[in-house]
C-alpha cells in the first residue's frame, strides 16, 4: 500500500494525520491508539463501539484485498470535525473507491469516524 498526501500538513488536526498515517499501512495498534475508550467507527453501514471493537475492526477491514491509498483532499471544518477524502485502488470489487473519513475530535483523540462514499 501506498499513501501520497501533496496536501498541506496543517490542513487536518495531526491527531487526524498521526491516525491517517498508521492506518493506511495497516498499523491498527498505533491507529486504535488515537481513538477515545467509547469511540464509535461506522464505515459503510456497520457500526463498531469501543477502541477495542474498532481496534479489530481497524485490523481486518480489507485484509482479504490489496490496495493503494492515496489522499485526494482534507478540509477542517472546525475545532472538532475535519474529513480527509482518500482513493483506494486495488483487487476489491470495482477497484477503485473514493472514501470521505468524517473525524470527530474530543480532547484531541478520535471520538467518532465515519467512512463513507466521497460526496462531489
Amino acid at each position: 500500500m501506498t499513501q501520497h498526501t501533496d496536501l498541506p500538513s496543517d490542513t487536518l488536526p495531526a491527531t487526524v494525520r498521526d491516525f491517517l498515517a498508521a492506518h493506511v499501512v495497516r498499523d491498527a495498534d498505533t491507529a486504535s491508539s488515537f481513538l477515545t475508550e467509547d469511540a464509535v467507527v461506522v464505515d459503510q453501514g456497520e457500526t463498531v463501539r469501543g477502541r477495542e471493537q474498532a481496534h479489530a475492526f481497524l485490523r481486518d477491514a480489507g485484509s482479504e484485498f490489496e490496495y493503494t491509498t492515496e489522499q485526494i483532499g482534507a478540509r477542517r471544518i472546525d475545532d472538532a470535525h475535519a474529513v480527509a477524502t482518500l482513493r483506494l485502488e486495488g483487487t476489491f470489487p470495482g477497484g477503485v473507491a473514493e472514501l470521505d473519513y468524517r473525524f470527530t475530535l474530543r480532547d484531541d483523540f478520535i471520538a467518532e469516524l465515519v467512512i463513507a462514499n466521497h460526496e462531489d
